[in-house]
């Protein structure tokens, strides 16, 4: 009976498990059928293609190609293909007219502006009578021009003695006596010439330039860095005028048409940390000259004085400051003599850039700072072109103010 028992239950089991797997099969995917080796198994080709499946194949043909059949070309390499990153355009550097003889060049413009001086000193000289009148407005000629009156006294005085001696009279023989007298008193022997040279150690010449804002200090020190760059110097620029906003984009600007670099510091910044920082690029990277631009403001503000007396003292940290020179709007006049002064007291000034001598500029005032400061002056700026600025000849500056227009 339990044998029986058993059967049964192995047949319900064996039926169970036969029921379940028909019951899972009939959701099984069936596999397709692989076709047949001929068939083309291209995409577009077959039953949903427009080529009929029965198209008969075309056999292969084997064609052989000429001995002269060139290669075709190897693919570049990826460097040669990559596309290059486009290179900052940069302007051409400008190529500064030589110093030599730049006054010369320039004399005819400054005669044309300066002429009325020697004009009127001839028209005066060649009157038949000289009396005390015609020296008193001999007297007054010179002194609207600015010449001072010390250098005025002492060139009448010589004036009178020389004609009274030598009978002079006609315009021919005035002409050398008046331009060997204004020579004279413009002064020879005086040292005009600009230390730009490195040191002996190394270290770079620093120039320091100062002035009143409106003399054209700024474009000064930019015209400089250009004559200095014509007599074959490498300069560096120092933008220390951080009060006022485009100073420093106006020097690193002429900067940058010759090839020197600017360092300049954040606006409103400490002067003296932009000259410090300056003179110590120059020294690291060696260059001949360190051109400082400073700032401006009203000379009459002691403070101002005693900031940029600080300015030359942290310079001198790296070691001397070369040159200071001062810049003066010639269309002052005497006034350009106070600023003179002030700033002497502040700064040694070693000598004076004149600016604006070809406008309505009285030429008497090269006479007149010289004599009363006992400093020469070395540059003298003729034009707003940037090759206007050149180093001051006494010979050729007494021609232009006589109005002796050579041929250049």
């Amino acid at each position: 009976m339990l044998e029986l028992l058993g059967v049964l239950v192995a047949v319900l089991v064996l039926t169970v498990v036969m029921l379940a797997a028909l019951v899972t099969g009939k959701g099984r995917a069936v596999p397709p059928a692989l076709p047949a080796p001929d068939e083309d198994l291209l995409p577009g080709v077959g039953d949903d293609a427009t080529t009929p499946r029965d198209t008969p194949k075309r056999p292969v043909e084997v064609v052989d190609l000429p001995d002269d059949v060139p290669a075709a070309p190897e693919p570049a390499a990826p460097e040669e293909t990559a596309l290059k990153a486009a290179e900052p355009v940069r302007a051409p550097l400008d190529v500064p007219e030589p110093t030599s003889g730049r006054l010369t060049r320039l004399r005819a413009r400054l005669a044309r502006s300066q002429s009325t001086l020697g004009r009127g000193l001839f028209a005066l000289l060649s009157r038949d009578v000289l009396d005390e009148d015609a020296w008193e407005e001999v007297e007054d000629t010179l002194l609207g021009a600015d010449v001072g009156v010390a250098a005025t006294t002492e060139l009448v005085a010589r004036l009178r003695t020389r004609v009274r001696v030598d009978s002079v009279r006609t315009a021919a023989e005035l002409r050398p006596l008046l331009r060997e007298e204004l020579v004279r008193v413009i002064g020879t022997d005086a040292d005009r010439t600009l230390k730009t040279l490195p040191h002996e150690d190394g270290g770079p010449a620093v120039v320091l330039v100062v002035g009143v804002n409106g003399t054209g200090k700024t474009t000064t020190c930019g015209k400089l860095a250009r004559v200095l760059v014509a007599d074959g110097r490498s300069v560096l620029l120092g933008a220390a005028d951080t009060f006022r906003a485009a100073a420093a984009d106006q020097l690193q600007t002429w900067g940058d048409r010759v090839g020197a670099g600017t360092v300049r510091g954040p606006e409103g910044g400490d002067p003296a940390s932009v000259a410090f920082d300056t003179v110590a690029r120059g020294r690291a990277t060696g260059v001949d000259t360190v051109l400082i631009d400073t700032a401006g403001r009203l000379h009459t503000k002691t403070g101002l004085m005693d900031e940029l007396g600080k300015v030359k003292r942290v310079i001198e940290k790296h070691g001397p400051v070369d040159e200071t020179l001062l810049v003066l709007d010639a269309t002052t006049g005497q006034n350009g003599v106070v600023q003179a002064r002030v700033f002497t007291e502040a700064v040694t000034v070693t000598g004076i850039v004149l600016t604006k001598l070809d406008g309505t500029a009285k030429g008497g005032i090269v006479i007149a700072v010289q004599r009363e400061l006992g400093i020469p002056v070395k540059l003298i700026g003729l034009g707003e072109g940037p090759d206007d600025l050149a180093p001051f000849e006494p010979e050729a500056f007494a021609d232009a103010l006589l109005g002796d227009e050579v041929a250049l």
